[in-house]
């Protein structure tokens, strides 16, 4: 089944934004090395590597349907970052923008019969859930120690020591 022109759009352009989500979570990583943080650094370095993942899928899915990949220009993210709970907001934030964008290539993909997608995406859907829950917590977490840095340092220490985030 030809995907629809909009559809494929579309999944180009998500594909574009899951590498620019891994160039800001590089760059986060990058952030927080500079202020060694290792465990933010660690956190968002391997979120990176999801958000590679993540352009991978979508990437060979278009390949699957016998459609054309476009590659298109990856920005370099702000990275103007006051502090770590600055840095964690901005991650909230374009999980956000990025779960608008899936919901509206669900919605799409309902619309325009393309069931094959519909399903494909169901994955995304759920796991933007998961994206932005932990980055609202650890944010709520960060944002109830505002006046105790000394806090931040005692969850930078527990992502550092957590087996499930890998260098």
């Amino acid at each position: 089944m030809k995907m629809d022109n909009k559809l494929l759009e579309d999944l180009n352009e998500q594909v574009n934004r899951e590498f620019y989500a891994a160039y800001l979570y590089f760059a986060m990583a990058t952030y927080f090395t500079e202020i060694n943080m290792e465990g933010f650094a660690k956190l968002t370095k391997n979120h990176a590597k999801e958000e590679l993942d993540h352009a991978k899928r979508i990437y060979d899915y278009i390949i699957l349907r016998d459609e054309k990949v476009n590659l298109l220009k990856i920005d370099a993210p702000d990275t103007n970052w006051n502090n770590p709970i600055d840095a964690i907001n901005a991650a909230l934030d374009h999980e956000k923008f990025v779960t608008d964008n899936i919901h509206r290539i669900y919605k799409t993909s309902k619309e325009k019969g393309d069931y094959p997608l519909e399903v494909f995406i169901q994955w995304f859907v759920q796991e933007q859930v998961e994206e932005e829950h932990l980055f609202q917590s650890m944010l709520d977490k960060m944002s109830h120690v505002q006046d105790c840095s000394c806090e931040i340092v005692n969850i930078d220490r527990e992502l550092k020591l957590e087996s499930n985030y890998v260098e």
